[in-house]
């Protein structure tokens, strides 16, 4: 499986998988102990958390929280749709397998030690991402602080078009138009399922929820934004653009 995780790194950082043991002495761990909860798997979250907000200048804990599972959701839906659609097989990525440094961005994040693989099909995807990683990755951020599900899904939801979105920029670009199909007809079945049905809408998948990176001093609108405008000028009172 490591020429296929490699060959999906080409496609941006956010779809690289390490599949060598990362250098010694750094901090990866299992996300499986992570989603046990515990001093071993809340106090790294906690602490990812904490960098996020400080880094960004968050004026509230929770919207380091929510950037910061954006973008692990974002890294975990990618490493599994990149392979899938360039080469029709999800990597099973067991959360006792796929190992996380919280100090570290993508790509060198995350390593996987396993090997198997399963067919591309949309419940594949389903167990694997869904699943196996964000429903016990929602219940640790609960754990780590106060942050809705609606959210939580929101971020899923918005992580899960950004891969498409990125996949079918590059299929255009390298001449494999059955990749973009085969990632498009994926995630329309994703989206069926009732926690991501309506986190995004229309052709565009524009968010129907807020992230909340709006509220950091250097922050702003997210592509997939659900405003038009900040929230407190007045003018997102609008209907959102499609």
């Amino acid at each position: 499986m490591g020429p296929d995780t490699g060959a999906a790194s080409g496609i941006g950082g956010f779809f690289a998988l390490r599949t060598a043991p990362p250098p010694t002495g750094g901090d990866h761990r299992p996300l499986a102990r992570l989603y046990r909860g515990g001093a071993e798997g809340d106090g790294p979250l906690h602490a990812r958390v904490d960098r996020v907000a400080d880094r960004l200048g968050a004026p509230e804990r929770r919207v380091g929280a929510s950037v910061a599972h954006l973008g692990l959701a974002a890294r975990l839906w990618s490493t599994a749709l990149g392979p899938a659609a360039l080469h029709g097989s999800v990597p099973v990525l067991d959360p006792a397998e796929l190992h996380w440094d919280p100090a570290l961005g993508s790509p060198d994040d995350l390593w996987w030690g396993g090997e198997a693989t399963r067919p591309a099909t949309v419940a594949a995807l389903r167990e694997v991402v869904q699943e196996a990683h964000l429903v016990p990755l929602h219940a640790a951020f609960a754990r780590d602080g106060r942050i809705s599900p609606r959210l939580l899904w929101g971020n899923a939801g918005s992580a899960l078009a950004g891969a498409l979105r990125e996949l079918t920029r590059w299929a255009g670009a390298h001449g494999r138009p059955d990749a973009a199909e085969r990632a498009a007809a994926l995630v329309q079945g994703l989206f069926d399922h009732p926690d991501l049905a309506g986190t995004v809408r229309g052709p565009a998948l524009r968010r129907t929820s807020c992230c909340l990176y709006y509220r950091c001093p250097s922050g702003g609108l997210c592509g997939d934004c659900v405003f038009d405008h900040a929230p407190g000028t007045g003018l997102e009172r609008r209907p959102p653009a499609p």
